[in-house]
């Protein structure tokens, strides 16, 4: 009889850069099996373990094919899912990087938005409901400092993709939580990665802290939100942001 303790699996969204990227290396660090998903083919320059069979292709704005590509998912859990961190966002910028506001989004860019930044996470914690039940697994939903306050840089759509990511960990943490299921969310404020914009520095030098996050801290929250160190956490938010928020 094998006493040796099982691995646990991440399912990660939007691994390819920055705060993704982070946390496919603090959970491969710490032991975990991490499955990612992106709507492009695995790059071999991903440096993470299990490389291409670790990943599933996946185009989180096409609701069809999320719901196809969870048999994909499932014949690589084998019965069990630790942890699903729903990561993947998009924020479309107008000319020149210009912040797309209510007036002037198109209504089809709106909804290419709420597809990935909102509906992919129901799809994809529903459709494993069974797996992450088996594990008494959880939920991670990355929403964003934008999801609270108009911000300069981050889209009408985007932010209101966010806030409505907030509402639904809540609802998700009342229904998943019989289940033996935590769902917490998370909100990055200014980390540095490279899809910073222009005129960020002059955030920054009104936080607390002074400085900008790096993706390793914001991945840091998350491995503790699926942990055994918060095992009677769930229905909340933590602001990863420097006291932006005060």
């Amino acid at each position: 009889m094998d006493d040796s303790p099982r691995q646990k699996t991440l399912l990660l969204t939007g691994a390819s850069r920055g705060i993704g990227h982070a946390t496919v290396k603090t959970f491969s660090a710490a032991g975990w099996r991490v499955l990612t998903c992106s709507r492009q083919p695995f790059d071999d320059r991903c440096p993470w373990p299990g490389g291409e069979g670790n990943h599933v292709q996946i185009d989180l704005a096409d609701p069809n094919n999320t719901i196809a590509a969870l048999e994909a998912i499932r014949d690589k859990l084998g019965g069990t899912l630790d942890a699903l961190v729903n990561n993947a966002g998009i924020s479309p910028k107008g000319q020149d990087g210009a912040r797309l506001n209510t007036l002037d989004t198109d209504l089809r860019t709106w909804g290419h938005v709420f597809h990935v930044n909102f509906f992919a996470p129901v799809v994809l914690a529903r459709g494993l409901k069974t797996e992450l039940a088996a594990a008494k697994g959880a939920v991670v939903n990355v929403t964003s400092i934008a999801g609270s306050r108009v911000h300069p840089f981050a889209g009408a759509a985007y932010a209101t993709s966010k806030a409505a990511l907030v509402a639904l960990t809540r609802e998700m943490a009342h229904d998943f939580g019989p289940l033996g299921v935590r769902v917490n969310a998370i909100a990055p404020g200014e980390i540095e990665t490279s899809i910073l914009s222009p005129g960020t520095d002059k955030i920054v030098e009104t936080l607390p802290l002074r400085r900008l996050g790096q993706p390793a801290e914001v991945a840091d929250v998350i491995l503790f939100l699926c942990s055994s160190a918060s095992t009677y956490v769930t229905g909340t938010e933590i602001e990863v942001n420097a006291g932006q928020h005060v």
